[in-house]
């Protein structure tokens, strides 16, 4: 009850909604960064988030707090009053311009944040928060630099989640942690107008809406540090999660290390024989499970089944002995991604198949002198 008090206040701050295509007007170049981003995905077009959802409860889309936040009919979609409609542009908006913009304040609470958002007084434009210095005035809405808006952005939705029986199935954020350093990273500055189409004050420049993160190639490559040693018939392998945040934060993701020795043009050691799930200490993921079974999908577990994770910032050496290394031997070490781990494919059975891929974050490679 205390959870739907708080979405009721939330909705009970919305005034007119503004459209994402509305905000294309003034802001073409930040819209068109945007509708490439993940948050322009919808329930209708994110198939891992869709299928998961439907997974959880067919009836209830208790996900439209994070996912279908300017929906105008929140309330009625969590409590299963009512289902996500292609028709309605509160919900294929998905995650939108004008929510975002609207984050006022963050409560936070044990089982996930709450967006609080700004109030809107009747017949006025609304205000929109953001990072702009002196921004140009417009018939639409009001602009507001806010450094509590940058704090906040992130924490309402990025933070954590907490299912019924108080398993975290969801952390990136540690607890006092706020949103600067995603805004820096996942929104940098930019060369290019954007801001606004007139841009009367010449900037230049604008804050990224790409939010690029474990899609984009060179984001992937940024986030982790491999350091490659031989010694003694030994690989040592010193791993460093470069983000503010843990390795793993999605549950249906998994992150490895796939490490060979080549002698002359053929692979004459492999870190695993099948599976690079065989490899425990170079195979991240995390497992949950409803007693004593385990579960894909884990909105309803009750306990973490297996976790092996880096947080933000963390090292960890991984070291491989008695590997038979001849001069000339050439050793490579790949750290891939899945963005749907294969147990969670198997029983969603999706149709995309870059979730059924594994996609390269980074490779290194020596060889033995």
């Amino acid at each position: 009850m205390k959870i739907l008090f708080l979405l009721s206040l939330t909705l009970l701050l919305f005034g007119k909604y503004m459209s994402n295509e509305s905000c294309k007007e003034c802001h073409e170049a930040i819209y068109n960064e945007y509708q490439s981003s993940y948050h322009s995905k919808n329930y209708f077009t994110d198939e891992l988030h869709h299928k998961v959802a439907d997974a959880v409860d067919k009836n209830k889309y208790e996900c439209a707090v994070c996912h279908m936040p300017s929906a105008n009919n929140l309330k009625d979609l969590i409590t299963g009053k009512a289902r996500p409609d292609k028709k309605n542009i509160t919900h294929t908006d998905a995650i939108s311009c004008f929510f975002c913009h609207q984050i006022a304040y963050v409560k936070k609470a044990h089982k996930f944040n709450i967006n609080t958002l700004t109030r809107q007084a009747a017949d006025y434009k609304p205000s929109l928060f953001g990072r702009l210095e002196d921004p140009d005035e417009n018939d639409k809405h009001s602009s507001v630099k806010s450094p509590i808006y940058i704090q906040n952005a992130c924490v309402g939705c990025h933070s954590h989640k907490l299912n019924d029986n108080n398993v975290t199935i969801f952390k990136a954020m540690k607890k006092n942690q706020d949103s600067t350093s995603c805004v820096k990273c996942h929104m940098p500055i930019v060369k290019g107008d954007g801001a606004e189409n007139m841009d009367k004050k010449a900037r230049g420049r604008h804050v990224s809406h790409r939010f690029l993160g474990i899609h984009d190639k060179k984001m992937r490559q940024k986030s982790v540090d491999i350091n490659l040693t031989l010694t003694n018939n030994q690989i040592r392998i010193k791993l460093t999660n470069k983000m503010d945040h843990p390795l793993i934060i999605q549950p249906a993701r998994v992150k490895y290390l796939i490490v060979k020795v080549i002698r002359n043009g053929k692979v004459i050691w492999k870190n695993y024989t099948n599976s690079p799930r065989e490899d425990h200490q170079a195979f991240f993921e995390y497992t949950f499970k409803d007693k004593n079974k385990q579960v894909i999908i884990p909105a309803k577990a009750t306990s973490i089944m297996y976790s092996h994770n880096l947080n933000a910032r963390e090292s960890k050496v991984i070291t491989y002995k008695n590997i038979n290394l001849k001069k000339g031997d050439k050793v490579i070490v790949s750290m891939y991604v899945r963005y749907a781990k294969q147990d969670c494919s198997k029983v969603l059975n999706f149709k995309d198949k870059n979730l059924k891929k594994s996609f390269l974050i980074k490779s290194t490679f020596t060889t033995v002198k």
